[in-house]
């Protein structure tokens, strides 16, 4: 038996509706795809800035690349501490913990002295007191504030000093301490004093990661095109 003929024959309304969400497909491609070269060139410079720790003195911290190492001096302000709630460390709750350090003639940097756990109890924070000389050098690595992408979850400082507080900005932070404070935190040393549990890894998802997102989301646009294709061809009508 003769199979019949088939023609090309697609409707206005799938052929809309294919391109379309082709096209958003393409787009979020692209969009995985400039992550994923933003965050290669991010770990290059976190690569980079390993190599050598930098002098920071009386220094600006926005004049030193983002992930450089430094060594600074200062004095813990163990009286005015933040507590950064929502910080996991190998699956358990806890905090981070920003001390503020006093800089002579230099604006305060907040020190992030990384993990303490959960006490199972909001009641009752972990005991977070510092006792260190009046000038002291640490070394760490210059980030930014933990970042949620969302502004779900976000929480300003509140109560009693340590204050909790949870994926604030560095608005909200400067505020609650008084003093003005620059975009950037020091990542303290693992193997520097006066710190928690510190396990710093590179910054967000693997470049590769985002590359194979973007692949993925052009072969959802090619398979949109391909269905649309096959389903577009159609018996043809025989003639009267």
């Amino acid at each position: 038996m003769k199979a019949g003929r088939r023609v090309f024959a697609p409707t206005l309304g799938f052929t809309l509706a294919a391109l379309v969400f082709a096209a958003v497909c393409v787009r979020l491609g692209l969009w995985q795809w400039q992550r994923g070269e933003n965050r290669q060139a991010e770990w290059a410079r976190y690569a980079l800035g390993t190599a050598q720790v930098r002098d920071l003195g009386s220094g600006d911290v926005m004049q030193q690349p983002l992930f450089q190492r430094v060594r600074v001096s200062g004095a813990l302000d163990g009286a005015h501490q933040f507590l950064l709630d929502n910080r996991s460390w190998q699956g358990r709750p806890g905090y981070e913990v920003l001390t503020p350090l006093a800089r002579s003639a230099a604006a305060t940097l907040l020190v992030d002295r990384g993990w303490v756990p959960f006490t199972g109890s909001r009641a009752q924070l972990p005991q977070v007191a510092v006792t260190a000389p009046a000038s002291l050098t640490l070394s760490g690595r210059l980030a930014l504030l933990p970042s949620p992408g969302l502004a779900l979850g976000r929480a300003p400082p509140s109560g009693p000093w340590p204050k909790v507080t949870s994926f604030p900005d560095m608005g909200q932070l400067s505020a609650a301490l008084g003093a003005q404070l620059p975009p950037r935190i020091l990542l303290l040393d693992p193997d520097a004093p006066f710190g928690y549990q510190r396990d710093w890894t590179l910054p967000g998802l693997s470049p590769l990661r985002h590359f194979s997102y973007a692949i993925q989301w052009w072969s959802f646009a090619l398979l949109a095109l391909i269905v649309w294709g096959v389903t577009s061809r159609r018996p043809a009508t025989a003639a009267p």
